[in-house]
């Protein structure tokens, strides 16, 4: 039996990995459904998106995570993937349904983007849709539409990697200018994560030790269920372990993931057009 943990958080809560190799979440993800209506109070539905090659699975609930059976099939059921997100909801935006359970997919220059957000956005829906359009009532879909539309306008191809960081760090800027926005997004490659509040993640590496959730009495020994080689990046709204060290976001900041590894947005570091990461294999 665990006792009810009292959290401050008000708004969703989100969950991203970027992996070298293909990599289960379910670790991560028990502490996070807990957090769905056990330990904290987001039990107005969850989603989880794992990515293979281009495609994607996607799960969706508007059940709370921890009373969700596909969360725990989910949780007990390791499906491997080189980058997924989750989300799990506090409604503050849109009804609690289906259709406003996060991440949201849409298709952008021949690939799935998916998008989830946390915070509350006054006057998003004034910007003007053109192609995409929500589905649900939630700020945070209109945003994301909003976004795919703006760079579609752009550019008809897929620019340079640099280009696309570059302009996905001023729409998140521009859309923070609204409110609370914190935001992850892929297209199956990299992970973008913008942060005005609250974020924070983890990179393990080798030598792997054992790390122990917050919200679960649940110990794992990376040492066990690695090599050498993985890399293996966590990022959430909140640290999940607590005998880890978590790195918190800078506000107002853009990070990027790619197999795992911390890329780098810095200008100058960027002039080839291909990001590249902020350390290298020993």
């Amino acid at each position: 039996m665990h006792a009810r943990l009292r959290y401050p958080s008000r708004m969703c809560e989100l969950l991203g990995m970027s992996a070298n190799v293909p990599t289960d979440i379910c670790f991560s993800f028990t502490g996070l459904i807990r957090r769905g209506g056990q330990t904290g109070r987001h039990a107005d539905g969850w989603g989880i998106t794992f990515y293979e090659g281009k495609g994607c699975r996607a799960f969706h609930d508007p059940r709370p995570s921890a009373e969700s059976e596909v969360a725990h099939f989910l949780r007990d059921y390791p499906i491997r993937s080189n980058v997924v997100i989750s989300h799990i909801r506090r409604a503050n935006r849109g009804r609690i349904a289906l259709e406003n359970t996060h991440p949201f997919t849409r298709e952008l220059w021949g690939r799935a983007l998916t998008f989830c957000h946390n915070g509350q956005l006054r006057g998003v829906k004034r910007l003007v849709l053109e192609r995409s359009r929500p589905v649900g009532t939630t700020d945070s879909e209109h945003a994301f539409c909003w976004m795919l539309d703006t760079l579609r306008a752009r550019w008809v191809q897929p620019p340079s990697e640099r280009r696309i960081a570059a302009a996905i760090e001023e729409l998140c800027g521009q859309l923070a200018t609204m409110g609370v926005f914190n935001m992850l997004l892929t297209d199956g490659r990299i992970l973008y994560c913008y942060c005005t509040t609250r974020l924070a993640w983890i990179t393990r590496r080798a030598p792997f030790e054992p790390a122990t959730l917050l919200d679960e009495d649940l110990t794992v020994d990376f040492a066990r269920h690695t090599t050498p080689d993985d890399v293996v990046t966590v990022v959430a709204t909140r640290p999940l372990t607590r005998n880890e060290v978590w790195t918190p976001m800078q506000r107002g900041t853009l990070c990027l993931f790619r197999e795992g590894k911390r890329v780098d947005v810095d200008r100058a570091a960027r002039r080839s057009g291909r990001l590249v990461p902020l350390w290298q294999e020993a």
